[in-house]
């Protein structure tokens, strides 16, 4: 028997693997801010400034002012709006 070297927990997407969206999300995360960043599932979060979120390789975490984190994969963000101050809606925390 043949073993595969394929693991069950690696990614199947060459893309994922890459952080095909991770480089964009810091590129427009640059600069003063405010910046409201939206998820495929329709929530936004509101990023005062650049150093209330952090894009790791896997993962997009954002503080509020609370302190409360939000942890996003970085596949579901679908649009960051520069210079908002406007209030997140649809459930973001930042509210």
């Amino acid at each position: 028997m043949r073993r595969s070297n394929h693991r069950l927990d690696a990614p199947s997407d060459p893309a994922y693997e890459r952080g095909m969206n991770t480089e964009q999300i810091r590129k427009r995360l640059q600069g003063q801010g405010p910046h409201l960043l939206r998820t495929s599932d329709g929530r936004e979060y509101l990023i005062p400034h650049p150093e209330f979120v952090f894009v790791g390789r896997h993962n997009v975490v954002i503080e509020d002012e609370a302190g409360m984190l939000e942890v996003i994969d970085p596949m579901h963000v679908v649009s960051i709006r520069s210079g908002t101050s406007r209030k997140p809606r649809n459930g973001g925390r930042n509210q």
